[in-house]
């Protein structure tokens, strides 16, 4: 199994529950950026729409955003940061 520490920021953190972080274990030939998201909607069912769109949420593993489209494995031990869109004015 991989370990990986899952961090909420912005909406996703009113989405799952207040939780700032939590740590999420996936089979280790399944451990992909792609299985999280899918693990993350279950927990989480109000997270669910904003973590299955990569429009919606950006990733970041070991504090590298992972590019729109890229499904990249995971290992025992990193960090994913979810990161909503950020408006300004």
């Amino acid at each position: 199994m991989a370990q990986v520490k899952v961090l909420f920021f912005a909406s996703a953190r009113e989405a799952a529950d207040d939780t700032s972080s939590t740590t999420m274990e996936l089979k280790q030939d399944e451990a992909n950026t792609n299985a999280l998201r899918k693990a993350l909607a279950e927990r989480y069912p109000k997270l669910s729409a904003l973590v299955l769109d990569e429009e919606n949420i950006t990733l970041a593993l070991n504090e590298e955003y992972v590019p729109s489209g890229q499904v990249l494995p995971l290992k025992d031990g990193d960090t994913v940061a979810l990161i909503p869109p950020i408006s300004g004015g």
